[in-house]
């Protein structure tokens, strides 16, 4: 979980619910925001450390092995970082999809039990542009529609590497994401307005939803976060 948004209100959510630990990663350093949350509930141990999900998993696996050796163990792993800008096409891909497999490859060195590791959850803030998309931006929307098909097979790869995966999918929420964005070759230039305009659910709707999705614990699952609601989507065989 991260500093902005939907990752700000899940993780003061989570400290509410009482971890010994949270490990916030976040490319920009916010200590206002880490100092609520450790507010939030002083028994929980709220410790920072920047990251850029686009390095090399070399990179990510050097991050983890200092957070494993402080830590000892690691439960759940949350790859929440996004950016919605169909200008970028490069960087959409790298933080949107790369980031969440590389981030997933380099912890694998931790949890795999063929590894002799404990195993562990992830869980992947995809979209439900994953499965219904937004065709004015149809490079987020790809995006996550691999981000969501990379986590179907991390769910179904469970038996062999001990670490079970489930997918969360927000519905539009309001977020400085979707205040202004950019529509691919502007083929709508008022594309967040026109989102906008349909219903919405707050960020902490969708915090409050997340957090009862990693309670449930729910292998393979695809959450639907829309509307202040949480549903379960069932995947077609």
């Amino acid at each position: 979980a991260g500093l902005g948004g939907i990752g700000f209100d899940t993780s003061r959510e989570i400290v509410k619910s009482g971890p010994k630990n949270l490990v916030i990663l976040d490319r920009i350093d916010n200590p206002a925001a880490i100092a609520e949350l450790k507010a939030v509930n002083p028994k929980v141990t709220v410790t920072f450390y920047p990251y850029d999900v686009t390095v090399s998993v070399a990179e990510s696996t050097k991050l983890l092995k200092t957070i494993f050796d402080k830590l000892k163990t690691v439960d759940l792993l949350i790859n929440g970082a996004g950016i919605l800008d169909d200008y970028q096409i490069e960087r959409t891909i790298a933080v949107n999809f790369a980031g969440t497999v590389n981030t997933t490859t380099a912890i694998m060195a931790f949890w795999d039990k063929r590894k002799g590791g404990p195993g562990g959850v992830i869980a992947n803030i995809c979209s439900v542009t994953g499965f219904n998309s937004i065709y004015q931006v149809p490079v987020y929307s790809a995006s996550k529609a691999a981000a969501l098909s990379f986590t179907n097979s991390l769910a179904r790869l469970a038996p062999i590497t001990g670490v079970i995966a489930y997918s969360i999918n927000p519905g539009i929420t309001k977020t400085t994401l979707v205040h202004k964005f950019n529509s691919w070759l502007d083929v709508e230039p008022r594309v967040a307005e026109k989102l906008l305009e349909h219903p919405t659910q707050t960020t902490l709707q969708c915090a409050q939803n997340f957090v009862k999705a990693i309670e449930a614990n729910k292998n393979g699952a695809i959450w639907k976060l829309d509307l202040g609601r949480l549903d379960a989507i069932e995947w077609t065989k």
